[in-house]
């Protein structure tokens, strides 16, 4: 079982929404939320993604039939080495954490490399379907350029500047900036509510453009990094951290006196990163996430991982809506 708790919780700035549903909690009881999509930590610290309710996603994926894999030298390479290498992070809480004790990786970044690579190899041990190469901010478009990876998955925002160095396939996944609170925050329930409020954001942040257009007048505090956002909440100093929801979504899991309340208020999609040299392979992974998106593989990929921590399931995002993907 993958617990996500103060000790072996870690996240990723990346970026990253809340949308997913097949609840694997232990204890059996539904995700309890405030507002529409969020999380309450004191809730969540208690939750975890099942793995064996995850392996079951990734064996009952897709498998392309040997004309497609063929048809791709890219996809053949992948089928005969019988995994993928995906570039990304085991320390990303709900999207991609390693579990110390049995070495697995689970979550929804994880899960898309792993249904791609099950895709590909029809490999139903899934704990060899992938090898994690980690990545960062300065190096996911170098490993792609130079392949020393085949994909990158890893809350990946699809950008104009990184779109003219690699190609990325989707969005499959939609995040955007939202709110974090004190656990018994009950005055903001939303943007609408931050009018007046003591606001925090990380500097160099899109979230301080973000406040600056939807709570005009507002000028927030500017740390340098998460863990100084998430004290000055804690301390009272601040009304309201604003930030990529996938992040808060980690903090509400690490720290049960917060919660992330509402849905994101602005928009930022996820795509696969891949070598920008063969226009061929970005086709492909755009044709395997439309398939996993009308098989419903999608969502249960999300019930797996997000969902164990969000109520309210998404819409997947329509492949190829936004500019570089």
């Amino acid at each position: 079982m993958y617990t996500f708790n103060r000790r072996g919780l870690l996240y990723v700035a990346a970026g990253s929404s809340a949308a997913i549903a097949l609840a694997a909690c232990s204890s059996g009881a539904p995700p309890t939320t405030t507002g529409t999509g969020s999380a309450s930590g004191s809730t969540n610290a208690n939750r975890q993604i099942s793995q064996d309710a995850y392996d079951a996603v990734i064996k009952g994926g897709p498998v392309a039939d040997d004309a497609t894999v063929s048809a791709s030298p890219w996809a053949t390479k992948i089928k005969g080495a019988g995994f993928i290498k995906r570039g990304g992070t085991t320390t990303g809480a709900i999207f991609s954490l390693k579990d110390p004790t049995t070495g697995r990786v689970a979550g929804f970044d994880a899960g898309i490399g792993d249904l791609l690579a099950h895709y590909i190899t029809g490999g139903t041990d899934v704990s060899k379907l992938t090898q994690v190469a980690q990545t960062t901010v300065d190096t996911r478009e170098t490993m792609l350029q130079n392949n020393t990876v085949d994909i990158v998955v890893a809350t990946y925002s699809i950008t104009t500047a990184r779109a003219q160095k690699i190609s990325f396939a989707g969005p499959y996944y939609s995040s955007g900036d939202s709110i974090q609170v004190k656990a018994d925050n009950t005055t903001i329930k939303s943007v609408t509510d931050l009018a007046g409020k003591k606001l925090v954001t990380e500097s160099n942040s899109t979230a301080i453009t973000a406040i600056q257009k939807f709570v005009p007048g507002n000028t927030p505090t500017l740390f340098a990094d998460n863990d100084s956002c998430v004290a000055a909440v804690q301390q009272g100093r601040a009304d309201a951290y604003v930030l990529d929801e996938s992040i808060l979504l980690g903090n509400a899991v690490k720290n049960t006196d917060l919660k992330v309340v509402g849905t994101p208020f602005t928009t930022d999609p996820y795509g696969v990163g891949v070598n920008k040299d063969d226009p061929a392979v970005k086709a492909f992974v755009n044709a395997f996430l439309q398939k996993i998106i009308d098989s419903g593989d999608w969502l249960k990929l999300w019930k797996a991982t997000v969902g164990v921590y969000v109520e309210a399931a998404p819409t997947a995002p329509k492949i190829g809506s936004v500019p570089g993907s």
